[in-house]
Parts: structure tokens; sequence; C-alpha cells
């Protein structure tokens, strides 16, 4: 059996809201197929101890990305110790303040994707080592066919959608939802899902923030919103202005801000637990802890100190 694991929702159409009983349909639906087959063996890489995961996920990348770089220049445009010097920077690994065990560990990805350990760790180390386990397993899920975006895999996805009380015939419309959902979809055929998610991490992020709902209050085309943000990467602009965003919130709302903050590393924690994909969770979290410290910076305690 394959459990199904949907992200939240992003925009709905006011039919589906109303819907809740059976299920809102989702504007931007990110479908992971987890085979229990796939299960056992996460498993069964927790228990060999002798496993050097994080060297593995290592080569694993390196070997990939060499393959994308043979595949985009000619042998002469590519130098070994260029490929080499690049893979070093493919992973990032972020250890979670702590004073003490139990200890969190996150790897990103590239692409953005990113993982945390799963197991509760003693050590930092053995921390490091979850996370690269966990990683491992979905970079290597995520190479199986079954994890491309295809033709056969669109409608079926469209059909599920429509038991949400949504008509599929609205597909052919990109105006409604499921017509956005199915335009996204068409223009990632032959990707994988976690690149997907990658990309919809930004949607994501813009739907928290709200700025999805002010573009289409300025009567901003979905088309156009989708044509110019699935161009766009995660990057520090962006952070910047999503946190910027969130501080306007706090003054005029105090204690918005630390309520945020709590619900997003509630989030990130079950995430985690879940082995699931983090990085949307984990955003979040970022942006508005870097907010809280900036507003505790400007505080007029911490001015007292300074003087």
């Amino acid at each position: 059996m394959c459990a199904l694991i949907t992200n939240p929702t992003l925009v709905r159409d006011k039919p589906a809201a109303r819907a809740e009983g059976r299920g809102s349909t989702f504007l931007l639906r990110t479908s992971v197929c987890v085979c229990a087959c796939v299960q056992r063996t996460l498993l069964f890489f927790a228990s060999m101890c002798a496993v050097n995961v994080v060297a593995m996920l290592h080569n694993f990348w390196e070997q990939k990305q060499t393959i994308q770089l043979n595949g985009a220049f000619s042998d002469s445009d590519l130098s070994g110790g260029n490929s080499v010097s690049q893979a070093e920077s493919l992973l990032l690994y972020e250890s979670a303040p702590s004073p003490g065990p139990p200890y969190i560990c996150y790897v990103t990805l590239p692409g953005g994707s990113c993982f945390g350990n799963f197991k509760v760790c003693d050590t930092q180390a053995e921390a490091r080592r979850d996370a690269a386990r966990v990683a491992l397993m979905n970079s290597l899920v995520n190479e199986l066919p079954c994890r491309r975006i295809t033709t056969r895999f669109i409608t079926q996805s469209l059909q599920q959608a429509a038991i949400d009380s949504v008509s599929i015939e609205d597909a052919c419309d990109s105006g409604t939802s499921i017509g956005t959902y199915s335009l996204l979809l068409h223009s990632y055929i032959g990707r994988t899902m976690l690149e997907f998610q990658e990309m919809m991490t930004v949607f994501q992020l813009l739907h928290w923030n709200g700025t999805l709902k002010a573009l289409r209050e300025r009567q901003c085309s979905r088309q156009s919103v989708i044509a110019y943000y699935s161009q766009r990467s995660l990057d520090e602009y962006m952070r910047s202005s999503l946190a910027l965003d969130w501080l306007g919130r706090e003054q005029k709302s105090p204690g918005r801000l630390g309520e945020e903050l709590q619900v997003a590393q509630r989030e990130l924690v079950l995430a985690r637990r879940q082995g699931i994909e983090l990085r949307f969770y984990k955003e979040k979290t970022d942006i508005l802890t870097s907010d809280r410290a900036a507003t505790a910076c400007h505080s007029p305690r911490c001015v007292e100190i300074a003087f």
C-alpha cells in the first residue's frame, strides 16, 4: 500500500471551500507516493550503523551533477576539477541551536529540498547522519519512474481533484483553481515530483504571506502570477521581502509574530517526525525567528543595555 501525502492549499475556489467535509480542492497540490517497501528499506538503512550515509548522499548528488553537466556541456568544456569543487557546495547541513540532546540537523539538497533527522539523536554527529539518511532515501525514491510527472499522472491528479466537488471540465480553464493546477503540472512534464515541490515552495510561502491574495485583489491574472513566480528562485531578496511584511504585521498587532512563530515551529517538528520534505516549514520558521531577533534588538531593553 502507498501513503498519499498532500501539501497545504494555496488558493481555493469558493465552491471548493464549501466542501470541507469531503476534503478541500487544492489549487497547488503535490502528491508524494511512499511505498511500503521504501519505508522498510529506510528502516534497514537505519539499522546499518557501518554505512556512511553522509558520504553516500554526497556521492549520489556529485554523480548526478556530473551527469547533468555532461549533458549540458561538451567534454572539452568540462574539467574534472571544477566538477569536484562544485560538488563540495551541493549539500548544506545546519544544526539547530540546542544546549544538549536531543539534537536536530537539517540537510538542504541542490534545488532547495530540505530534510531533517527522523530519530531522536543524542549527538550532533548522529543527527547529521540521520538527516543524511532521510535525504538519501528521498533522493533515491525521487529517481523512480513513478516520481516523474507524466500525462497519466496529471490525468489521475485532476480526477482526484475533481472528486472534491469541482468539475473536471474546469481543468481546461486556467482561470479556475483546478485549471491553474493543471497548467502547473503540464509545465513540469518529464520532471520529478521533488523538482515540482521545490517550485511549489515559492507559491506556498507567497500564499502564507498573503502576497497571492494581494495580487488577486489587484486583479493580476493567475497566468501572469504563475509565469513570473515559477521562474523565481527562493533567494535572499524574497526572504527579506517576506520578513519585512511580517515585521509590519508585528508593528500593527504586537504579539502576532510570536504566535505565528509558535505555529511554524510546531509544524516543522511534526513534519520532521514524519520524514517529509521540510523547506516550506523551515523557511517560515527561519523568517519569523530572524524577525523576532530583529524586534528584540530594537526593544527599549536592548537599547538600554547597548548604552
